[in-house]
């Protein structure tokens, strides 16, 4: 990919994406082998006016390694220099820019539980100090592709050439040429999912039905005074940013523990390393009380059970059939980007800013309002050009809000 088109990128990250302020820390995190564009983003990062910039490094093949090795009692750690470093950023609030890259497949072999253990044992030692930052500091994440990324997509190609093809889809699904003005482009995207964002608040919701030919019949309830949002959020401060790179979903977190039926995957889901996929998941009560996959049944068992907000919602996304990575007709698997070619939900965490005044309210206030809590948030795909989902208002009108697998409204 030629240089100058990746720096165009990077400074789509760091302008649009986390919208770095003059005088703000910046804290990256990148794989090793994405080195060269995570420089590009540091680079432009300053630029763009940042006191500092820190790159936190990663390696899936280390990673792999330490889980190999390690007990479930030492990968549970949290040393204190990490708490300090947590510390830091609740106290200092940098703009955080996360590359993704790794491979889907990358920590296939690992003993599960051992995985879901020391993850739940870090978990709560660390969420804490995430409460603390939540709605308070710019985040976005982007991606690079990696070599192993790209043969996953790609395999009937050679290394480079698969690697070449990841870059075009990648920088197609952000809106990012050789001759156009990225940050335009994303202006007006942004504006269409406001707008599509302001049609669904304005039916005042009570609860979804979603049905579908592949076996889903499932329904959800919404959290009185909830909003709908789409593209790009705005802080209590004013600073507008925008989380996700892409972007083709307009999502609510849904009423905590209330929903009823069978939701079908459309699409696998690369999770921790590994990849779950033909799976669906049952819910009775708000929670989910069956799940059934033909590959990674186990990794999807210990991932409802991690706590009890797990087994429950934290959001519902929509995203029509007719958008643009959907018609790529490639499968990344990678969240990023799968989920915002399909309608999705989320196991776990909720987001408290779906809440209308959610920043004048404590976390325990906002659980009891409906937000769901977890340490997870886990979204996978459910949509389809068969997916219908009819919305029913708090005032009993029925409305079609999809039909096969698109917009109605």
């Amino acid at each position: 990919m030629k240089k100058t088109v990746m720096r165009k990128y990077a400074k789509l990250a760091v302008r649009s994406g986390a919208n770095v302020q003059k005088g703000q820390g910046c804290v990256i995190s990148a794989e090793v082998e994405q080195h060269e564009f995570a420089e590009m983003v540091a680079e432009e990062a300053y630029r763009a006016g940042a006191k500092w910039v820190m790159v936190n490094w990663g390696d899936q093949s280390l990673t792999k390694l330490h889980y190999r090795h390690q007990t479930v009692t030492q990968l549970s750690k949290v040393e204190k220099w990490e708490i300090e470093k947590m510390q830091h950023m609740v106290d200092t609030l940098p703009a955080m820019i996360h590359i993704s890259s790794s491979d889907p497949d990358g920590l296939k072999g690992i003993n599960i539980a051992k995985l879901q253990k020391s993850g739940a044992a870090r978990g709560k030692v660390l969420k804490p100090f995430r409460e603390k930052m939540d709605n308070k500091y710019q985040w976005t994440i982007v991606a690079v592709p990696s070599k192993k990324w790209a043969k996953k997509v790609f395999p009937n190609e050679r290394p480079g050439a698969a690697v070449e093809k990841l870059w075009n889809a990648i920088l197609q699904s952000v809106r990012v040429t050789a001759d156009n003005d990225p940050v335009a482009e994303w202006d007006k995207h942004n504006k269409t999912l406001h707008e599509k964002s302001e049609k669904l608040n304005a039916l005042n919701l009570d609860y979804l039905h979603y049905e579908s030919k592949n076996g889903t019949d499932f329904k959800c309830w919404l959290i009185p005074g909830t909003r709908w949002m789409g593209g790009g959020d705005t802080l209590p401060s004013g600073i507008f940013y925008n989380p996700n790179m892409p972007t083709e979903e307009v999502f609510i977190s849904p009423m905590r523990g209330k929903c009823e039926g069978t939701l079908v995957a459309t699409l696998p889901l690369s999770y921790q390393g590994n990849l779950i996929d033909k799976f669906s998941i049952t819910f009775k009560d708000g929670k989910a009380v069956s799940v059934k996959a033909e590959q990674g049944q186990e990794l999807l068992e210990h991932m409802i059970h991690m706590d009890e907000g797990a087994a429950m919602l934290g959001e519902l996304a929509l995203v029509p059939d007719n958008s643009p990575i959907s018609n790529s007709g490639i499968l990344f698997y990678n969240t990023l980007f799968d989920e915002n070619a399909a309608c999705h939900v989320a196991l776990g965490r909720g987001f408290n800013e779906t809440v209308v005044g959610f920043e004048n309210m404590s976390e325990e206030e906002l659980q009891e309002k409906g937000i769901n809590d977890s340490l997870i948030h886990v979204d996978f795909m459910i949509g389809s050009k068969e997916l219908n989902i009819t919305g029913y208002t708090r005032d009993g009108k029925k409305v079609q809000i999809f039909k096969n697998g698109n917009w109605a409204i």
